[in-house]
């Protein structure tokens, strides 16, 4: 064997290979198909291909991602557009770095063969709710889109037993179901839902779900990487629907039911086409939807609440 030979086969017997970035990414909830790209991701190996590894974390209490973000002990968490603003007024150090859910999915929800005809129907009638704050600012405005006012109803907290609620008769809807979950979950069980898309009830457009990053210490290219591999992820669930299901699906048996299954197909054109890609507006908008609800004191500059991390 020549020198130059011994020598390469030197250097690759001593040279470890270069370790991969490691990162935190701290789920909202449970994993479900909300979250395909990031499973799809990690199972297909683009995280790999970033030259990252990403430990992804579902946390025991929903509320708790962003304040962990805050509080250096995560990279990045996947919370929720509204939830953000009012979050950053009481000082916590985030920002919207990407999109995973470009559109909402919370609605208000009925029974689809009771009463309630439309949000109007609802003078005098009991609504449930799971979170104080975005969903009673969400609720008044599709009821003062209807000619009502948060006086008009009776509001009932039943935490996060939303559907079972409704069917049990114990409220006549509920705000903050979800169109991807909550309806399935009750078509399942043979009873048929209404929903009220808020953004078809005056609302101002949102981004559902959204990946947040602590504003002080995050690393752009790192998070520029891990939106690169969602994106891709997310492309292959558009082009392989089926087979990136199977993927998903076969990471838990607790995924391999019809409610999963369905949830999937309705959320699939709901996933960010482009991660990274951020509209001023829409997030203007949301602040000054906040504003008027008197929710914040005063309306952040957009720059503070979400940023192009492939801005240099």
């Amino acid at each position: 064997m020549k020198l130059t030979s011994l020598v390469a086969a030197f250097s690759l017997t001593a040279s470890p290979l270069l370790a991969q970035d490691k990162m935190t990414l701290l789920l909202d909830w449970f994993v479900n198909p909300d979250h395909g790209p990031v499973i799809v991701a990690q199972e297909k190996g683009y995280f790999a291909d970033q030259n990252l590894e990403v430990e992804i974390v579902a946390p025991a209490d929903p509320s708790d991602p962003p304040k962990m973000v805050a509080a250096g002990k995560a990279d990045l968490a996947i919370s929720y557009q509204p939830q953000l603003h009012l979050q950053i007024h009481e000082g916590l150090p985030l920002q919207r770095v990407g999109t995973l859910v470009a559109t909402p999915l919370n609605c208000l929800l009925a029974l689809e063969d009771g009463p309630i005809k439309s949000p109007a129907d609802l003078a005098g009638k009991k609504v449930g709710f799971s979170v104080g704050g975005v969903e009673e600012a969400v609720l008044g405005s599709i009821l003062r889109h209807n000619g009502l006012s948060l006086d008009d109803v009776e509001l009932v907290n039943v935490n996060w037993s939303l559907s079972p609620s409704l069917m049990s008769g114990q409220v006549d809807a509920v705000i903050g179901a979800y169109r991807n979950f909550e309806l399935n979950q009750m078509d399942i069980e043979g009873v048929k839902g209404k929903c009220f898309f808020v953004e078809e009830q005056g609302l101002p457009a949102y981004d559902e779900l959204i990946y947040v990053a602590n504003t002080d210490t995050m690393d752009k290219d790192m998070i520029a990487r891990f939106l690169a591999a969602t994106e891709k992820a997310t492309q292959y669930i558009v082009n392989h629907p089926t087979e990136s299901w199977e993927i998903f699906a076969s990471t838990s048996a607790e995924l391999q039911d019809e409610l999963n299954a369905r949830a999937w197909v309705d959320t699939v054109p709901r996933f960010a086409l482009r991660p990274t890609a951020m509209d001023a507006g829409r997030y203007a908008a949301f602040e000054r939807f906040l504003k008027e609800a008197d929710l914040i004191p005063a309306e952040n500059p957009v720059s503070a609440i979400a940023i192009d991390v492939t801005v240099k």
